[in-house]
């Protein structure tokens, strides 16, 4: 069997997850990118989050189960899997010679059965190397996430990594909000921006308009009850 050119898409990932969740063990082929193990047939057993590791296709191959990336393993064509057993029965030639003495017949079916343990074996000596492989492979950290929001007339910066908070959203400046957004060269971003900022401006305005009219006012009647007294 030739190895899958492609490995599984975001469609099939859902199939196999609703695979599994009905109960079913879907086969897949290993691709090319698995290595020495191209074009094998193992069983998906489980899929982990892909948050957390690439290799979240957690896939059974002779009796190891080992994870694997989507792109690892395509989705196996129907029979994959049966053909290494069909061969079997077409082994012991001679049966056809003796169809009147039942007593031969008898003693080559345990025979039979006691070759088939040496194919299991075959067949998973190379999940050991597999595994060698794949512990090389050092897992990298989770996604950092840095959020600059805009709301209710405040600047809030927030930071997550992965599913782990690591700071809460706080105010900051105006200023400061600009600054960050400089650094991202986005036009529309920076229209955006200055259009907030503009906002902001010409209300702060309108405020202070506001105070001096009511600050003059008040200085008015003051002026007038000192001369009064």
């Amino acid at each position: 069997m030739g190895a899958a050119g492609q490995g599984l898409s975001t469609d099939e990932v859902q199939s196999i997850r609703e695979a599994l969740a009905a109960g079913r063990k879907p086969k897949v082929v290993f691709t090319a990118s698995a290595g020495q193990i191209a074009g094998q047939v193992g069983q998906v057993v489980e899929l982990t989050d892909p948050a957390v590791s690439d290799e979240f296709v957690v896939v059974r191959f002779g009796r190891d189960e080992l994870p694997f990336s989507p792109a690892d393993v395509a989705v196996a064509p129907r029979g994959a899997g049966r053909k290494a057993a069909e061969p079997q029965p077409e082994t012991p030639e001679p049966e056809p010679a003796a169809p009147a003495e039942p007593e031969f017949v008898l003693d080559r079916v345990p025979q039979q059965r006691r070759e088939e343990p040496k194919v299991e074996t075959t067949e998973a000596k190379p999940a050991p190397a597999r595994k060698a492989v794949k512990a090389v492979k050092p897992k990298g950290p989770a996604g950092l996430t840095v959020t600059l929001a805009y709301a209710d007339g405040e600047w809030t910066v927030a930071a997550q990594q992965g599913s782990k908070s690591l700071a809460k959203p706080y105010v900051v400046k105006p200023a400061e909000a600009l600054r960050m957004v400089a650094l991202v060269d986005v036009p529309g971003v920076h229209e955006a921006v200055e259009q907030i900022m503009a906002a902001e401006r010409a209300e702060a305005e309108q405020q202070a308009e506001k105070l001096r009219a009511e600050l003059a006012e008040i200085e008015a009647r003051l002026a007038e009850l000192r001369e009064a007294h």
